[in-house]
């Protein structure tokens, strides 16, 4: 992608990363159109700081930070990405990607070379809700990446956000019995919509109690966010 490829710069965060500090890359772009996207500004906007520059802004942080999240948007659709990490890498911080799995041969190529600590993979639905959600035919290249995980070494966490007109109680059931069938064995995060932002589909508010509705019926485990 031509331009600077980085909207913004998280300095410091303790949430991101398990057990670890961090500050987070936003790149911009994405190749899906998630209705409940609360970024809409990172998704169709231009970026505003160049990689020399944010490398300049993780040099001051050595001994400060123990890692860098790269996220966005979606990070993996940039050319020049691996690249991108394996400098940071080279500097010494652990790395997390935050990533839509839709890019599985470039995640690929970041576990083959090492460059990757932790990753997040966003579980948007199953392939009968995916498209009408994130206006993409990408689930397939989901998939692929998760199975990718489950084969690896690397530590990585499933997350899903809900909107309760876009998923129903039994579907996210539906989706949990999709990876426990994968053998996933790890957590589960759910992470809620937030009410009264501004989405790409300016959605309405979601007022399910999910976390009522699952409570001691999943059969792995289910953290809300």
């Amino acid at each position: 992608m031509l331009g600077k490829p980085i909207s913004y710069i998280t300095p410091f965060t303790l949430l991101d990363y398990p057990h670890k500090s961090a500050c987070i890359l936003w790149y911009v772009g994405c190749n899906m159109r998630c209705l409940y996207c609360y970024n809409p500004e990172i998704v169709l906007g231009k970026g505003t700081i160049s990689f020399e520059e944010a490398k300049q802004f993780l040099l001051k942080r050595v001994g400060l930070l123990d890692a860098v999240v790269f996220s966005g948007g979606e990070c993996l659709i940039h050319k020049d990405i691996i690249a991108h990490i394996s400098e940071i890498k080279k500097i010494g911080f652990k790395i997390k990607i935050d990533t839509n799995g839709s890019k599985p041969k470039i995640l690929g190529e970041l576990i083959q070379q090492r460059l990757v600590d932790y990753v997040a993979l966003d579980y948007k639905a199953l392939p009968k809700k995916f498209e009408g959600i994130t206006k993409s035919k990408l689930f397939k290249p989901f998939e692929d990446s998760f199975k990718m995980l489950l084969n690896s070494t690397i530590d990585f966490e499933i997350r899903t956000t809900y909107h309760s007109d876009l998923i129903s109680v039994d579907e996210i059931q539906e989706m949990i019995a999709y990876l426990t069938d994968n053998h996933y064995t790890g957590n589960y995060y759910i992470q809620q919509f937030k009410n009264d932002v501004k989405t790409l589909g300016n959605l309405p508010n979601s007022y399910t109690n999910l976390k009522e509705k699952l409570e001691n019926t999943s059969s792995i485990p289910v953290i809300f966010r």
